[in-house]
């Protein structure tokens, strides 16, 4: 709502108040009420936007943390949180955005955000698809899963593929990729009901809720007899460790993310590296920003899947951005179900 004229307006903004250690809480966050100009500086480079989407993301954890070594910065204290979204460009003094352009990139958890430098900004050409879609799978997560899959994990016909949080914003799309190539597909989930999108929507072959299996290599066993050939592990810990012992002849991990050990301050150890050798296999870490570049050749595969109904994506979405904060939270105890976004604004 303007309050001094059509250039301005309020904002209202989550805040972290202090830096979390383990598991981040909603009163680690605030929301506070501020104002901002809605032109562009003159002599800039920047945009305005107005943000319509928000994308709650497991690397968010730490950020919200004052490690000293860390691929980030910290959130500054006090200032607003700053993650994944979709927003439309309300004023621009950059050459490559007009005024009502649709964009995605990372931005500020805020009503409204100025942008100094939109250089990693993407802008939306598709608007025939939801506009939440570039919050997930025709955004970071999107790329994040066919990065892993199909350029570090190299998938044939007839693999065996397994894929823990399967349910989340990356692991459902690793599941469906992996169907559509030919493979056989099993995952692991934490509740009956995530199990059952699994097979029921996804048409995972297997599945598995996690909280009721004590043992994860004898779990493996029973749903994956021929034993791994592609692992996309978004949890680590155990569950790493246990499909370790359950390699096929030169399988490969994409080592997505491990949500697990995020809240632990002492990490589980790993102790059947040596499958590693006697299986020959490989084992990579990756950061989906380095593979940016390969975007336009992700959305000519998407898009096309979307539009047939050959990929479905679940969203779990939060109304408003007073949810926000319990939005994020709920991620890093599986409270959602599909990709968890929070709605800020509508066109």
């Amino acid at each position: 709502m303007a309050t001094g004229g059509m250039d301005e307006a309020s904002n209202m903004k989550v805040v972290l108040k202090h830096y979390v250690s383990g598991s981040p809480q909603e009163t680690d966050m605030h929301l506070t009420a501020g104002t901002i100009k809605l032109k562009v500086p003159k002599d800039s480079n920047s945009i305005i936007l107005k943000n319509l989407y928000l994308s709650c993301d497991p690397y968010m954890i730490f950020k919200m943390m004052k490690l000293e070594r860390q691929l980030t910065d910290p959130y500054v204290l006090g200032s607003p949180i700053t993650g994944y979204g979709v927003a439309k460009v309300l004023d621009s003094a950059h050459p490559g955005f007009a005024k009502d352009d649709l964009v995605w990139g990372i931005t500020g958890w805020e009503e409204y955000s100025l942008i100094s430098d939109p250089k990693n900004f993407f802008k939306i050409q598709h608007t025939d698809v939801p506009l939440s879609y570039y919050a997930g799978i025709l955004g970071m997560p999107g790329i994040t899963a066919y990065i892993g899959f199909y350029e570090l994990c190299a998938p044939k016909k007839g693999d065996y593929v397994f894929v823990s949080a399967a349910c989340g914003a990356v692991g459902q799309l690793v599941g469906q990729f992996a169907k559509l190539h030919g493979c056989h597909v099993v995952g692991s989930a934490g509740s009956p009901e995530k199990v059952g999108i699994l097979k029921n929507k996804f048409g995972f072959d297997e599945a598995f809720n996690y909280k009721d299996e004590p043992d994860f290599d004898a779990t493996l066993k029973r749903h994956c007899p021929e034993g791994i050939d592609i692992y996309f592990d978004n949890v680590g810990g155990k569950m790493l460790d246990a499909v370790l012992l359950n390699l096929r002849p030169h399988a490969r991990i994409a080592v997505c993310g491990m949500i697990s050990q995020y809240n632990r301050e002492q990490p589980d150890g790993v102790q059947n590296l040596s499958s590693m050798v006697s299986k020959e296999a490989r084992m990579q870490g990756y950061l989906a920003t380095n593979y940016y570049h390969l975007y336009p050749k992700y959305l000519e595969m998407i898009l096309p899947l979307i539009k047939e109904s050959k990929v479905v994506y679940v969203e779990d979405v939060a109304d408003g951005l007073e949810n926000a904060p319990k939005a994020l939270v709920g991620i890093f105890s599986g409270r959602n179900i599909g990709k968890q976004v929070v709605a800020v604004n509508c066109l």
